[in-house]
């Protein structure tokens, strides 16, 4: 059985920079390259957590050192955030990266409402940096004045149908 072990933490040592590193490098050059925006994001995103977990690491090293097979928990987390399949980097950014981000910092260039942010994360990337410019334009005001005619002329052609 310590054939297994010695196994599992040799792979961990290529597995972990190939998952965590090769993989992530060559992604984001092609997500660069690509005329998409959502892959862009997800990479962003997934190197602000990789930079985050990083400087936990540092500043916690003693304390991993003795959760059991750190490596390998390290190493499946790493591949939830990275594997587009699972979209694990979006879901941590959303869920807790992003309203720390807003509750504590004050984004001046980002100033919007709980709907105007909903409304942005249920629309496609195309749409929504046509929609975050045009706020940046115009000011947040404004759009909230063309949701709320898009809104009422939604319930106009409910009622006359």
């Amino acid at each position: 059985m310590g054939w297994f072990w010695a196994l599992l933490l040799r792979a961990n040592a290529l597995a972990g920079p190939v998952v965590m590193l090769l993989y992530p490098l060559y992604a984001s050059i092609k997500a660069i390259e690509s005329p998409f925006k959502e892959d862009d994001r997800l990479w962003l995103t997934y190197w602000v957590l990789y930079s985050f977990v990083s400087l936990l690491e540092l500043v916690a090293a003693p304390i991993f050192a003795w959760i059991p097979l750190w490596s390998t928990i390290k190493l499946a987390a790493a591949a939830w955030l990275v594997l587009p399949q699972f979209r694990g980097g979006i879901i941590v950014y959303e869920q807790y990266v992003r309203p720390y981000f807003y509750s504590t910092v004050q984004n001046a260039d980002a100033k919007l409402t709980d709907t105007q942010g909903k409304f942005l994360s249920s629309i496609s990337p195309e749409a929504c940096s046509s929609v975050a410019q045009f706020i940046n334009d115009n000011g947040s005001d404004a759009f909230d004045k063309i949701m709320a005619a898009a809104a009422a002329e939604s319930r106009k052609n409910r009622w006359s149908s």
